[in-house]
């Protein structure tokens, strides 16, 4: 397993030791921690809850949206992509949400799958904390692969966390953390585009 810095990319096939078939991608998230006492929670005080959404973005050679795969889609056209749910809170250890790929069955046109996490409530990821996305293979005993922890806050409500693409028979995972605006994933495309042409 890989955990990669900002920018960083690798190979799955590479790293896994085999041509992967069926991957999913793990994301998670916690909310900010109150401070305690008077002052934190006047002045550093943050919901006990954060609903972020986890989205993967279907998209061709040039960097034009296929598919979108999200809470109010949860399956690909195609089949190959699956959100296993919408998770409304960030509480818990591990994956808050996960999408499911089969990358055997995915269309030739589809050479980027973009990883993006948002707040549909407008939650800004100053109230976001150990924010992460991992690559596993669902084949092998949910084997992780790699992984990126998420370092940067700010106020924007968005972030293009992580991107896969096609190179032949294998997949390269390029961790990003590129900060987005827009409450859905539709509104962070033009972002999104920019980065992977």
């Amino acid at each position: 397993m890989v955990s990669l810095s900002k920018n960083q990319t690798v190979s799955l096939a590479k790293t896994s030791g085999s041509v992967l078939t069926r991957i999913a991608v793990g994301l998670g998230w916690d909310p900010v921690k109150k401070k305690p006492g008077f002052f934190g929670s006047v002045f550093g005080g943050s919901s006990d809850s954060i609903d972020l959404d986890a989205s993967v973005v279907m998209l061709d050679t040039n960097a034009r949206p296929i598919d979108v795969v999200w809470f109010r889609k949860l399956n690909s056209d195609c089949s190959s992509l699956h959100h296993r749910g919408d998770n409304l809170t960030g509480d818990g250890d591990g994956d808050d949400e996960v999408i499911d790929i089969n990358l055997t069955s995915l269309p030739s046109n589809v050479k980027f799958l973009a990883v993006t996490v948002n707040s549909f409530r407008s939650q800004t990821f100053n109230e976001v904390d150990n924010a992460f996305c991992r690559i596993f293979d669902t084949v092998n005993h949910n084997k992780e692969i790699c992984n990126y922890k998420l370092k940067e806050q700010g106020p924007h409500t968005g972030v293009l966390i992580a991107s896969l693409m096609r190179n032949g028979s294998d997949w390269e995972f390029t961790a990003r953390g590129i900060p987005c605006n827009g409450n859905t994933v539709e509104a962070m495309i033009p972002t999104i585009r920019q980065a992977l042409v």
